[in-house]
Formats: C-alpha cells, structure tokens, sequence
C-alpha cells in the first residue's frame, strides 16, 4: 500500500532521513524504532505530505506522492490517518466539535450526520457521551482516545501513530496497545507505529524496523529483532547504555 525509496530529508540544515526505505502492506502493521531524534516523527511527516523530502520517491498504492501540488496530495492524505504525539486536540474546541472538524473540512454539512458519526467513532474508542467536554477534562489516556477517535472518523486506508503510549501509565499504554490492534482488525488498515516502548512494539507489530543514522538499519519480525545479536540493536531493545559510552 506504501512505500518509501531513498527518502531524504534535512531539518535546520542537518540531514536526518538520509535514504529511508520502507514497505508497508495491506492491513500490515510495521513498528518504527529507533534513539531520539533519528528522524522516526520526521518520516511521518513526509509520509503525511507535511514534510517534503530533498530526494527520494514516497508510493502510495502505486502512485507517486512525491512532487505533487498541495490540492492534488488531499484526496490522499484523506486515506492517511494520523495520531500525533501529543494528541494536537485543538483545546478551544469541544470533544465533539474537535471529531465533526475533519468531516466538515470534507464538506459534510450534516447536523444530523455530523453526531451520527461523532458518537460512532467514540464509542469505538470507549468515549461514549464525552461529546460535550473539553480537552481540559480529560485525561492523558482520554485525549489520546479522542485523538484516535478523530483520525479514524473518515475510515483511512492507513494509520500512523507517533508515540502512541508515551507519558502513560503501562495500564493506559495497554489499552491503547489493544485499541490499535481492534481498529486494524475491524477496519483492516494497515498501520505505521513509532514508539520507544518495545513493550508496545512486541504487542502490535507485524514487523519491525530499526531507524538508525537516518537509514532503516535491522528489521525483521518480533522475535527476529528478540534474538538479534547486534550491538546496536540489541542495546536499544534491551534498553542498555553501554553502547553509547554509559556504564554508571
């Protein structure tokens, strides 16, 4: 459904993607992980069209993305879903107001519709009658539902979740980790998931792919990644510092 070739991409004159490659099939689900700032939220800014690569070539369902105006990429960003880190819940507006605004950037105009498939996508992420209450009042865990919520409204054909458990408790990351795999079995998306929490990476990937010095650097199943011997997989996955110099 996806794919990536020889991405590059600088930010603030440091080259960060420098030639990402990655595949991503129908109802798949690939885990991105990697050390902090390797570029894993800046490839799905690029994947989203946020972000325009330097080089590089972004498919989607065999059409080239890359290159292309702003209104001819909408059509496929509307097939791209995607969970911020931080929710980016808009915090003047309402739980619902915040789930009706992709509908009506698309043109419903629906009251009727509108609440329809507002209560529908949060009883899906256990959010029923939190129509009315404000980012404010909800917990962490809450507004990442929400957030969720919103991205799967319109049914994309793909989800990219960036952080999707950081600053939860391991029970809320839990059901969060779950969430995922019941959207992607209920709606068969395929899914891109970039975490730090190889708890969650073990949980919800298909596969695995480690981004390291800009380029996907190991990759393979759960228990391939489990098994691998080398340092610097092995230290990021056991989540030890003795490769970069640290030893207490």
């Amino acid at each position: 459904m996806l794919q990536l070739k020889e991405i590059r991409k600088s930010m603030g004159g440091q080259e960060v993607l420098r030639g990402v490659n990655l595949k991503l099939g129908e109802a798949e689900k690939v885990v991105v992980i990697g050390r902090s700032g390797c570029g894993k939220s800046v490839m799905l800014r690029v994947i989203m069209g946020l972000l325009q690569p330097e080089s590089g070539e972004v498919f989607f369902e065999g059409k080239k993305l890359t290159g292309l105006s702003e209104e001819a990429w909408n059509p496929y960003r509307r097939k791209i879903g995607m969970l911020f880190q931080g929710a980016a819940l808009f915090d003047s507006l309402s739980v619902f107001q915040n789930l009706a605004f992709p509908l009506r950037e698309q043109g419903e105009k629906s009251e009727k519709v509108l609440r329809e498939k507002v209560a529908e996508a949060l009883k899906i992420v256990s959010l029923s009658g939190t129509e009315e209450k404000m980012p404010a009042e909800l917990s962490g865990g809450m507004k990442k539902r929400a957030a969720l919520a919103r991205a799967i409204i319109s049914r994309p054909d793909i989800m990219l979740y960036d952080e999707p458990t950081t600053g939860l408790d391991p029970i809320v990351a839990d059901s969060i980790n779950r969430l995922i795999l019941h959207l992607g079995k209920m709606f068969g998306m395929a899914s891109i998931v970039v975490t730090h929490d190889m708890v969650s990476a073990r949980m919800v990937g298909d596969r695995i792919s480690y981004l390291h010095e800009g380029k996907i650097y190991f990759e393979g199943t759960p228990e391939q990644v489990d098994r691998c011997e080398d340092p610097l997989v092995r230290d990021f996955v056991r989540g030890h510092a003795e490769g970069i110099g640290i030893t207490g």
